[in-house]
């Protein structure tokens, strides 16, 4: 059941979603050479509840962490540790959420640690740009698959894949909510955007085949080709209007 909010809940969802997103830049603040991606989780962690909110994923269905942090041809979902030492050209996915008065925030972006290759570069630049291509698409009368469509063919465009097996989803006092968003799919198609509809987009984006594979951990989702991979993520709101996006706009 699609959930619609009414302006206390947006008024929360704001909150939630402003510290979910400071959460994100601090951590981004810090992604380097040598920083183990556990310590990455533990500025978001800090950060998190000296806001006095809770960070949205630890111990999400058994997730033993507050960030996913997921590196080169990690999709999604990668658990921080200890061993994971960050090293010059990588780039890391960072995905956290933060829950608040009753609501959450969800947020992701990759990251570039030290100098990375023009490949890489150009493969989180297309992934980000995707989000926002779907966003135009996110007004009241349209309908989900318009936002999936576009973001399909702006990727597939630039020459890259689109995962099919994971997709963002609807948000609100629950961390996953109707509706399923995917990041591919046909316009028209889907159930119709109506204002007080919050959305996760999160188009997660491989520079080769679209296929995937989850690790042994039950959780590291990993290109099937090994090829680089890119997640960008923000929570938006369904207005009469412009969509408002929630974990408000980086850069």
């Amino acid at each position: 059941m699609i959930t619609i909010k009414n302006q206390n809940d947006i008024a929360a969802m704001r909150i939630a979603g402003r510290i979910t997103k400071q959460a994100l830049n601090l951590v981004g603040q810090h992604v380097r050479p040598g920083i183990t991606t556990k310590e990455l989780d533990k500025i978001a962690y800090d950060y998190i509840r000296s806001q006095g909110a809770v960070p949205s994923f630890l111990n999400y269905n058994g997730f033993p962490a507050s960030i996913c942090a997921s590196r080169n041809d990690e999709v999604v979902h990668g658990i921080p540790s200890k061993k994971t030492v960050l090293q010059d050209g990588d780039i890391i996915s960072i995905d956290v959420g933060a829950y608040k008065g009753g609501f959450h925030g969800d947020c992701a972006k990759t990251f570039f640690v030290g100098q990375v290759s023009e490949e890489a570069q150009k493969l989180v630049a297309a992934t980000r740009q995707s989000f926002y291509e779907g966003m135009k698409y996110a007004k009241a009368g349209n309908r989900i698959g318009d936002i999936s469509s576009a973001i399909q063919s702006y990727i597939e465009s630039m020459g890259y894949s689109i995962v099919r097996d994971l997709v963002g989803h609807g948000i609100g006092s629950h961390m996953h909510e109707d509706p399923s968003v995917p990041n591919f799919g046909r316009p028209g198609r889907g159930p119709r955007l109506v204002p007080g509809m919050a959305l996760a987009i999160e188009p997660m984006v491989n520079a080769g085949n679209f296929e995937v594979r989850v690790m042994d951990d039950d959780w590291t989702v990993k290109t099937l080709d090994g090829s680089l991979s890119a997640h960008y993520e923000n929570t938006i709101l369904i207005t009469g209007g412009e969509p408002e996006i929630l974990t408000v706009a980086d850069e």
